[in-house]
């Protein structure tokens, strides 16, 4: 049988599993489908065939994997087998044939193209740069010298003993600031001094330390204490193990040997700047995404932000908080991961199951969990379909909404007790669902966290769960950016909802509201709409309009933050009103026109309040000077001109003298002099004359 012009490969594993052929050919669409017993091995054969004809597989088993990739190593086709789980995660449950629906599920999300993640290098060289405080540091370097080049940076006033042999460079400082990733780590150092050879008793440094900063590959700190990064454990390339446990310092030192070479991580987000609502003009909006990242990858940008992938360690957690779509989690890329919830769900449906609970989990806790309660428990409930993610604190409002709407009963969000702390966007999208569900008559508690260690625990929760009545299925195409399949899961559950209000009430700093504009102080300035980074304020470019659409706001606060005139509110809510989604007129006014001309500009409301701002000014006080206030831009020119009294005008400049000015005033005091001495009666002495 083909699913998406895949051969599938079913066995049953020996036996162990109950599955009824027909039953799940009928369930994955008709055709026929041959169960195996033992495929990889005494029916290898069979797997065998489907490689050397070229035909693009699915094998329903993950555990064989090495042994069918090693089967098809020599294929050109091997590039076209998947693989995916029906035992642990359907067959190995004490629901038994009831399961068979959950199976035609999973084979069917298996059978989707999934488009790949891109991706991005880091190169090692094998530049270690160990940090300690004692001859641990030093011991560890000596391990390593012969896989790296390693180098010791003592902290604190070491009083260690000269190594005999001096065969890894030792240096002294205090760690003042440290970035970077594996393959391009940088350390400043203050009082940084290397150790002087001819030390005795014990290490002794050089003197006139300095400032300096060094560069690696890859740090060791065994310092203990504060590392140097924040959520360490997710930082490539830096290990910070607990000095006093050698179990973790032999797994560190084990790791560092292998990591030379260049390593692939996935990009995990896709970052669209054109729609982020960080910033306008240097006044802040939107943090969400600053302030959940674990990690540091994300830092403001003038008025966007920027993400650096070789930091970022994918927990997703920015996508799912932001509120626009700019940043888009690529793990698996575009919208796939909603395709996939879309299949899973609608075969499960197709094929008789009824109200189904979404497991969400990742690949290390959740499998293993998984594993753990089906190899030693019950196995899962039969209406339980496991979802497998990159993280699962990568899902939103988004994916929650999307997935009811698709059908799901529940979800169930499986986390890992280590990563508790690093739920609280989790919890909070969950809380925000919760709340547009219950508005909309669907009640509470569909969406839960379940973060226990115990698997016996976790599989008690989820036998546990009572029936809750699923949404009525909607099958719409997962279309455009996040904004976009939200709206279009939301407008479905309100179609579909037992108390379809208008709007709902929700908390302060959710992603949907409305803007209220104070009409009577508003001077349609429109700054507010220069500021909005969604388009949900526009203008009309033929009369002075501010237009709002309540749909495309994300409560960012940009226009409220920007309005000089401090006339804007926010009003978080959700509206399903048809209004909602289209721009709707908030202020309008006939354009001001020039007492001069009669040329329109401005608006009436704009200009009457400058011109009562500033009629008690000096450079205001006569009416011809208000009067230019009421003039457009070309008229106001004129007018200045044409004053008598210009307001910028200064002192008459002088006129440049020339030589023939002082021979003129040189013989008039000459002839002056003469006519005094006449009235006189004296005669001019000759050189007088």
């Amino acid at each position: 049988m083909e699913i998406n012009g895949k051969e599938v490969l079913v066995c049953d594993c020996e036996g162990t599993m109950a599955i009824d052929a027909k039953a799940l050919a009928k369930a994955c669409g008709g055709g026929e489908i041959a169960v195996n017993t033992q495929l990889c091995r005494a029916q290898l054969a069979n797997f065998e065939r489907v490689v050397a004809a070229g035909t693009s597989a699915i094998v329903a088993c993950t555990q064989e994997t090495p042994l069918f990739l090693e089967a098809s190593a020599e294929s050109t086709n091997a590039a076209g087998i998947s693989f995916t789980n029906i035992r642990e995660r359907a067959g190995w449950s004490k629901d038994g044939a009831k399961t068979i629906p959950k199976m035609a599920a999973l084979l069917a999300e298996a059978a989707l193209d999934v488009p790949s993640t891109p991706a991005v290098s880091m190169e090692s060289n094998g530049a270690l740069l160990i940090i300690g405080k004692d001859e641990a540091a030093i011991e560890a370097a000596k391990r390593l010298a012969g896989r790296l080049d390693v180098s010791v940076l003592l902290t604190g006033k070491p009083d260690i003993q000269p190594p005999r042999l001096m065969d890894v460079p030792v240096f002294r400082g205090t760690v003042k600031a440290a970035s970077g990733h594996l393959g391009a780590f940088r350390i400043e150092v203050e009082g940084f001094a290397p150790c002087r050879p001819s030390s005795r008793e014990g290490l002794a440094f050089e003197t006139g330390a300095a400032r300096g900063a060094s560069e690696a590959d890859l740090i060791l700190d065994l310092r203990g204490g504060t590392p140097l990064f924040q959520a360490p454990e997710k930082r490539d390339g830096y290990f910070n193990p607990d000095p006093g446990n050698p179990a973790l310092v032999a797994d560190a030192l084990l790791k560092l040997t292998d990591m030379v070479g260049v390593f692939e991580k996935p990009r995990y987000i896709d970052y669209d700047a054109a729609i982020c609502a960080h910033s306008r003009s240097r006044i802040v909006g939107c943090r969400r995404c600053l302030d959940v990242c674990p990690t540091g990858a994300i830092a403001p940008a003038e008025d966007k932000v920027a993400y650096d992938p070789y930091i970022c360690a994918g927990c997703g957690s920015c996508a799912s908080v932001c509120p626009t779509g700019a940043a888009t989690y690529q793990l698996p890329a575009g919208n796939a991961v909603f395709e996939r919830v879309r299949t899973l769900l609608g075969a499960f449906r197709r094929a008789g199951g009824k109200a189904p609970v979404l497991l969400v989990h990742d690949s290390i806790h959740g499998e293993e969990m998984i594993d753990l309660i089906a190899r030693f428990g019950d196995g899962l409930p039969a209406r339980v379909l496991p979802f497998a993610v990159n993280q699962t604190t990568q899902i939103g409002l988004d994916f929650m909404t999307a997935a009811i709407a698709y059908g799901a009963a529940r979800i169930v969000c499986l986390v890992s007790p280590g990563k508790r702390e690093e739920t609280d966007p989790l919890r909070k999208e969950i809380a925000l669902a919760e709340t547009v569900l219950d508005g909309l008559g669907y009640g509470t508690g569909r969406i839960l966290i379940v973060d226990d260690a115990d698997p016996d625990a976790v599989a008690a929760k989820l036998w546990a769960l009572d029936d809750i009545a699923a949404v009525p299925v909607g099958d719409f195409l997962p279309a455009g950016k996040k904004r976009s399949v939200m709206m279009l899961a939301l407008s479905h559950l309100h179609a579909n909802a037992p108390n379809p209000v208008d709007t709902v009430a929700l908390p302060e700093g959710s992603p949907f509201g409305a803007v209220e504009v104070r009409v009577d102080g508003c001077t349609l300035c429109l700054a507010c709409v220069g500021a909005c980074p969604t388009g949900a304020l526009k203008d009309n470019p033929d009369q002075p309009m501010l237009r709002f659409a309540e749909s495309a706001c994300v409560q960012c606060g940009l226009c409220r933050a920007t309005c000089p005139e401090k006339v804007i509110s926010l009003a978080p809510r959700l509206s399903f009103l048809e209004s909602a989604r289209t721009h709707q007129t908030v202020k309008q006014e006939e354009p001001f026109h020039c007492i001069r001309c009669g040329k329109a500009f401005g608006t009436k409301a704009s200009i009457e309040r400058v011109t009562k701002k500033l009629e008690g000014h000096v450079m205001f006080a006569g009416t011809k000077q208000l009067d230019r206030l009421r003039m457009c831009d070309n008229c106001r020119v004129v007018a200045m001109t044409e004053d008598e009294v210009h307001p910028f005008a200064g002192a008459p400049r002088p006129i440049p003298r020339t030589t023939q000015d002082y021979l003129n005033e040189r013989e008039e005091l000459r002839r002056q002099a003469a006519a005094d001495m006449a009235a006189k009666g004296l005669a001019p002495k000759d050189d007088e004359s």
